[in-house]
């Protein structure tokens, strides 16, 4: 096959499924690092510019606003471009946003480092737009949870090495004593500790710069085959024809909603329990493993996925499992209280619920993207970016943690998490099937 050759959806040789597979993993592993990133930026820019709860989550409010903004331009830009010329734009426009921490480090400027995770989430808006309903439509549907648990190890491996190597490059032994010190240290030796804490962000972000935007021109390149996503076929086309826009589906609606609230819940799992782990006396360096540890349980739950899906239960049972679990998990977080030792960490075992909700968030994401997409034909591409646009979710809801451990305290917060829960075994059970408004 040529490179840019165009094939119909379904109708991929098992060569070419295997090739976009293992380009399309890549590139999910990529969106890891680059996302999963922000659990230690957190308390890294509430250290270095001494912000409160809900100005360190600023972080995830500009890196995935621009989902919300961008999601349906992107779709429009697939349509002209493809899905290959598309993906390297979205790479460069990521490139862009890493490069921009060089001058935000160096004039120590928290409102362009805050630009420069917007712009690399715009690039991931138009990114994710195109390999989520690519994933979707590669293979048989009802193995989609299958594969999206696939592309949930390439993403999540990657949100547990991201934080651990940013530490290493980062952060020294000697910072330990350097944060206990800083509220005895006079405002000039203040401003010196944190001017060199932040400086040290520069060749890092420099390296993901540049390495983005030749990802972007490997991927234009490659063999990744590009799919037809238009043309339906007959009967599909028919069932359609009557169609005029996607708010016409009420399961892809309710499933954009759905996304919303679930990677809310998931972003507050992981961006959250270094913070909440820092109530129970443990400082960042000992902390920052904890993100880790919700991940290696989502990973865990994605290979339970790959081999059970759909041999022995379906996605939409693992969808129902999985949302129900959630909602026991974040009643066990606000109500379990008692100190326990467990990996050598001395904590409350409230926050071992919190890092189980990576088993419960596993498999969510993989249930409603096939669900939601379900029909949808020549709308696929913009059915997608509405899709995308949940992503917002992680904007908004790590926020409204913020206010609530602002207001009250960090284990209260949590309960933030209950109406998400609740809304998601509805999609579950019910919302997934609705095809009609009307009753």
């Amino acid at each position: 096959m040529k490179k840019n050759t165009t094939v119909a959806a379904g109708s991929l040789s098992q060569r070419d499924t295997v090739t976009g597979m293992i380009i399309i993993g890549f590139m999910f592993f990529m969106f890891g690092f680059t996302s999963w990133i922000n659990a230690i930026l957190i308390p890294y820019f509430k250290v270095a510019f001494q912000l409160s709860h809900v100005a360190s989550y600023l972080v995830t409010f500009a890196f995935y606003i621009s989902y919300l903004i961008f999601s349906v331009p992107a779709s429009y830009l697939l349509k002209n471009v493809g899905f290959k010329k598309g993906m390297m734009i979205g790479f460069w426009v990521m490139s862009a946003g890493a490069l921009l921490f060089v001058p935000a480090a160096i004039t120590m400027t928290y409102g362009l480092f805050l630009l420069g995770l917007f712009s690399i989430g715009a690039g991931l808006a138009l990114l994710q737009t195109a390999a989520n309903p690519y994933i979707t439509i590669l293979g048989p549907k009802e193995r989609a949870a299958q594969r999206f648990s696939i592309m949930g190890i390439c993403n999540k491996g990657a949100g547990i090495l991201a934080p651990l190597l940013f530490a290493a490059v980062i952060f020294r032994v000697s910072d330990s004593d350097m944060f206990d010190k800083l509220a005895m240290m006079s405002e000039a030796e203040k401003n010196a500790a944190l001017h060199e804490l932040i400086q040290r962000i520069i060749i890092p972000y420099a390296c993901v710069g540049a390495f983005l935007f030749l990802l972007g021109l490997f991927i234009r390149f490659s063999p990744l085959p590009e799919i037809d996503t238009e043309h339906e076929d007959k009967d599909l086309a028919l069932a359609n024809s009557s169609k005029t826009s996607i708010t016409q589906f009420p399961h892809l609606v309710l499933g954009a909603i759905a996304i919303f609230l679930h990677v809310g819940t998931q972003v507050i799992s992981i961006d959250t329990v270094i913070s909440y782990a820092g109530t129970m006396n443990l400082n960042l360096i000992e902390a920052k493993v904890f993100p880790s540890y919700t991940l290696t349980a989502q990973i865990c739950a994605y290979f339970v996925g790959i081999i059970f899906i759909p041999k022995f239960f379906s996605q939409l049972t693992a969808l129902k499992v999985s949302t129900v679990f959630g909602l026991v998990l974040t009643l066990l977080i606000i109500f379990a209280k008692g100190e326990v030792t467990f990996l050598g960490h001395t904590t409350d075992v409230s926050i071992w619920f919190v890092v189980m909700l990576g088993l419960a968030n596993s498999l969510v994401w993989a249930g409603v993207w096939p669900l939601a997409l379900d029909g949808l034909g020549r709308f696929t591409k913009i059915g997608a970016s509405l899709m995308v646009m949940g992503l917002a979710g992680n904007a908004i809801l790590p926020l409204v943690y913020g206010y609530l451990v602002d207001i009250s305290n960090a284990r209260e917060a949590y309960w933030v998490l209950f109406p998400c829960y609740m809304y998601l075994i509805f999609y579950a059970f019910k919302g997934y099937a609705l095809r009609s408004w009307s009753r």
